[in-house]
C-alpha cells in the first residue's frame, strides 16, 4: 500500500482512470532494466525514475566525456570522468530518492546479460551498436521479456517494442537480419546527432515502458521512424519472419 507522500508524489498519474492507484502499484512494484546511460538512457532513465518504477537497473561501462554533454542530459560537468551508471544513479535519486537503483558499471555479455534480461519486467535497448543490440534481443526472447528499443542518429530517429510474450510479435532481427548490419552505421561518434532527438526517442521509449509495465493503453506495435528535418513520422508494420534465426527457434519459456 502506498503512504501519504506516495500517494501525493503520484497523484497525476492516480488521476487518469487508465492508470489509477492499480497502474501506480504496478509500477511501484516493477523492475526495468535499462542498458546504455546516454543520450536514450538518460532521459528514459530520468522519467521512469520520476514515474516510480520501483526497481531500476542502469547498465553502462563507459565515462562521462565532454562531448556527452550536448546530449546526455542525466549527466553534468561535474560528473567528467565518472562511470555513466553511477552519474545518471545520482539524478536519478534526486529525483526520486524511493526508488531502488541498482547501477552496474560494465558490458553486460552472455549469460550475465542473461541473468539480468530475466530479472526484469521490462528491456529498454538504449544503446548504439547493432552487436549489443542484438546479444540484448536475443536475451529478451530466451526470457520472453518484452524489449522496447529506440535509436538516434543525425537527424533520424526510430522507436519499435518487440514482444515475445506475443506470438506474432518480431524481433529486433526480424527487422534487421545479422547478415545486412555493421556496427560503425550507429556511432554517435563518428556520423553526429542532434541534441532534442535522443531525449524525444528517450521518452517514448520511456513511455511505451511505462505502458508495459502499469497496463495503461496499448502497447506500440511495428517500427515508428522521426525525421527531425522534416517533423514527421512514419509507421511501418513489421511481420515476425518466419526464417528468423532468433524469434522463430523453439522459445526457452512458457508464456503465462
Amino acid at each position: 500500500m502506498m503512504n501519504d507522500e506516495a500517494l501525493l508524489r503520484y497523484s497525476r498519474h492516480i488521476m487518469l482512470p487508465e492508470v489509477d492507484i492499480t497502474g501506480q502499484e504496478r509500477l511501484l512494484a516493477a523492475h526495468a532494466l535499462i542498458i546504455g546511460a546516454g543520450g536514450l538512457g538518460s532521459p528514459a532513465a530520468l522519467y521512469l525514475a520520476a514515474s516510480g518504477v520501483g526497481r531500476i537497473t542502469l547498465v553502462d561501462a563507459d565515462e562521462v566525456e565532454l562531448s556527452n554533454l550536448q546530449r546526455q542530459i542525466a549527466h553534468h560537468q561535474s560528473d567528467i570522468g565518472v562511470n555513466k551508471a553511477y552519474s545518471a544513479r545520482e539524478s536519478m535519486r534526486l529525483l526520486n530518492p524511493t526508488v531502488d537503483i541498482v547501477a552496474l558499471s560494465e558490458h553486460a555479455k552472455a549469460a550475465r546479460l542473461n541473468e539480468l534480461v530475466a530479472s526484469a519486467d521490462v528491456v529498454l535497448d538504449c544503446t548504439d551498436r547493432f552487436s549489443s543490440r542484438y546479444a540484448i534481443n536475443a536475451a529478451s526472447q530466451r526470457a520472453g521479456v518484452p524489449l522496447v528499443s529506440g535509436a538516434a542518429i543525425r537527424f533520424s530517429g526510430q522507436l519499435a517494442v518487440f514482444d515475445p510474450r506475443r506470438p506474432d510479435s518480431p524481433c529486433y532481427a526480424c527487422l534487421y537480419p545479422p547478415d545486412d548490419a555493421g556496427d560503425e552505421a550507429l556511432s554517435c561518434a563518428e556520423s553526429g546527432v542532434v541534441s532534442p532527438l535522443v531525449g524525444m526517442i528517450g521518452c517514448f521509449q520511456a513511455i511505451e515502458a511505462f505502458k508495459l509495465l502499469s497496463g495503461a493503453g496499448t502497447p506500440h506495435q511495428g517500427l515508428s521512424t522521426f525525421d527531425a528535418l522534416s517533423g514527421r513520422w512514419r509507421h511501418f508494420q513489421v511481420p515476425r519472419d518466419p526464417a528468423c534465426t532468433v524469434c522463430s527457434a523453439p522459445r526457452l519459456y512458457l508464456p503465462q
